[in-house]
């Protein structure tokens, strides 16, 4: 198998890779979907997923992600695009059932020993998420790129949302930030705890979304390449309320915010900086948070855990910290303290 540094050859790494979520919005404002009264779930509040209705008590959940790699290992690569692909589905409460391979490669320049652990990777996780992996789709790409495309069941009365937030909701994070940093900064030839970070993106999102429905969630979502607070304002604009987040007890990954204090901002990732960018038309900061833990809520995550509205009384039964609460407010605005 060629020795090839995978990342060497994108353009982004990972979520990093999306178009700006400044951008989005506009775009999909201007598609006009057909109408139909068993779409539960569409585009209009940026979930994670669409749900459709097949009968009373059956829902089909659908999601696709892919990305450019985000780790050189291309076992790796396929394991953590897998278990970002499949964090939809959880996301909205839902079991994943079966999945496509998405795939672009150039076989001439990176040989198909290459592919097959990529692919490898991704079979790995889908197993342990009980889900087929049933077929698929490739191209010819220069720059790589695999993920999947996941179709998961629901009973229509159980669907978990980014739109039932509530105000008084304690907001709990289920992982820790810092994969767009640490990818970064590998890349970039300074010292990163790579390989937990590759145990955070390779963890499912199944038990924490188990114990989300268990404490009875308001909302749920999780985070990825739109940062925590471009998830978050997501979550509180589609829940028409407001949001404070405590910055000291978001977790980080070991090491990331010490790599976000580098004064050249040699680890902070550019869809890290667009995320700022974007986070400034909603978000204000108290004069006593930093720097690196500014850059970290802004970091551009990769296969990142849940973020979930729930009763502060049931919030410690998740497997995460509480960052937060929702709060009466200018739906979508978030104030960071």
């Amino acid at each position: 198998m060629a020795v090839v540094a995978l990342t060497s050859l994108s353009h982004g790494a990972g979520c990093g890779c999306k178009l700006p979520a400044a951008a989005i919005g506009p775009l999909l404002a201007r598609v006009r979907p057909r109408a139909d009264a068993n779409v539960l779930v569409g585009f209009e509040t940026a979930d994670d997923a669409g749900v459709y209705r097949l009968r009373e008590d059956l829902a089909i959940v659908q999601t696709v992600d892919f990305f450019t790699p985000i780790v050189d290992d291309p076992f790796d690569f396929g394991r953590v695009a897998a278990a970002n692909a499949l964090s939809d589905i959880y996301a909205m409460g839902a079991t994943p059932v079966c999945a496509l391979n998405l795939v672009a490669f150039s076989l001439q320049d990176l040989g198909a020993d290459v592919l097959v652990e990529i692919l490898r990777g991704g079979a790995e996780i889908a197993a342990q998420a009980e889900t087929a992996i049933i077929g698929g789709h490739s191209i010819d790409d220069a720059e790589p790129k695999y993920g999947l495309a996941v179709t998961g069941v629901v009973h229509p009365d159980e669907v978990l949302t980014n739109a039932g937030g509530r105000p008084g909701d304690a907001i709990v994070l289920t992982k820790p930030l810092g994969a767009g940093t640490v990818s970064t900064a590998a890349k970039r030839g300074l010292p990163a705890p790579l390989a937990e970070t590759v145990r955070v993106m390779t963890t499912l999102n199944r038990d924490a979304a188990r114990a989300a429905r268990a404490a009875g969630a308001h909302a749920l979502t999780d985070v990825t390449g739109f940062g925590l607070l471009g998830h978050l304002h997501e979550l509180a604009l589609a829940s028409g309320v407001s949001a404070r987040l405590e910055a000291p007890a978001v977790p980080a990954i070991d090491g990331t915010l010490e790599l976000l204090a580098d004064p050249d901002g040699r680890a902070v990732a550019g869809g890290t900086r667009r995320n700022r960018a974007h986070a400034e038309k909603f978000t204000s900061f108290a004069a006593g948070v930093g720097e690196p833990l500014r850059w970290l809520v802004c970091d551009a995550m990769t296969s990142g855990g849940l973020l979930a509205a729930v009763a502060p009384e049931r919030a410690r039964s998740l497997p995460g910290p509480v960052i937060g609460h929702l709060v009466e407010g200018p739906a979508g605005t978030i104030d960071v303290y």
